[in-house]
């Protein structure tokens, strides 16, 4: 797209445009999307947008994620709480994350361990709690990170997703990490980490305005 002769309202546009990226100004519009400028290029990253092969984004179409190691196993969704409509967590009380009936679906994330074969819980996340960060600022192409956390009884808890850009397909997540505490990782390959990009170019009196999806 060509800016040329165009009325002083677009012009001044321009002008601020210009000016938002010689001030690299970052922000974060929303739940789970990224806006931010750096140099000549506008990153964004929506990740619940629907994609051709992934009608809800980076959302689990199952309702949830599920991670287990050893004898723990963590659930999560991203960008909303999640929904079971098969192999709800089993735990004792879930007191946080919608009761013994109702458990996990009151919370974004939530991690078991094997007691004397019981699965005691701990919420790690909450949807209100979301948010979202580039992995590599030196490197955007890379993806994002989602990180949603819990507090409570005395803890404070967390989960962070590290999304990594793949436009061929999903992968994972196939393990987790415990950080801390109470501070859990995984990762998960997908193409909603990464960045719709539009660039600017000036050339002559002109300005144009390239998009790219990565």
């Amino acid at each position: 797209m060509v800016i040329r002769n165009e009325p002083r309202r677009l012009l001044l546009l321009l002008v601020n445009l210009l000016l938002t990226i010689q001030l690299r100004v970052n922000s974060v519009t929303g739940l789970c999307e990224l806006s931010f400028v750096e140099r000549n290029k506008l990153y964004n990253f929506s990740l619940a947008s629907p994609l051709p092969r992934f009608p809800y984004g980076v959302l689990s179409e199952d309702g949830f994620y599920k991670v287990v190691m050893n004898e723990s196993v963590l659930w999560f969704q991203l960008c909303d709480g999640m929904l079971f409509n098969h192999d709800p967590p089993r735990c004792v009380e879930c007191l946080d994350c919608g009761g013994p009936s109702r458990c996990g679906m009151e919370c974004s994330a939530l991690v078991a361990k094997n007691a004397l074969g019981y699965q005691v819980c701990t919420t790690i996340g909450h949807v209100s709690s979301t948010n979202v960060s580039v992995i590599d600022e030196q490197n955007p192409y890379k993806g994002v990170i989602v990180r949603m956390s819990s507090s409570g009884k005395g803890r404070n808890c967390s989960l962070s997703v590290s999304i990594i850009c793949d436009s061929t397909g999903v992968q994972g997540p196939n393990s987790m990490e415990k950080l801390g505490t109470c501070d859990y990782a995984t990762v998960l390959r997908h193409p909603s980490g990464c960045a719709t990009i539009i660039s600017f170019h000036e050339k002559g009196f002109g300005w144009f305005c390239t998009l790219m999806t990565m």
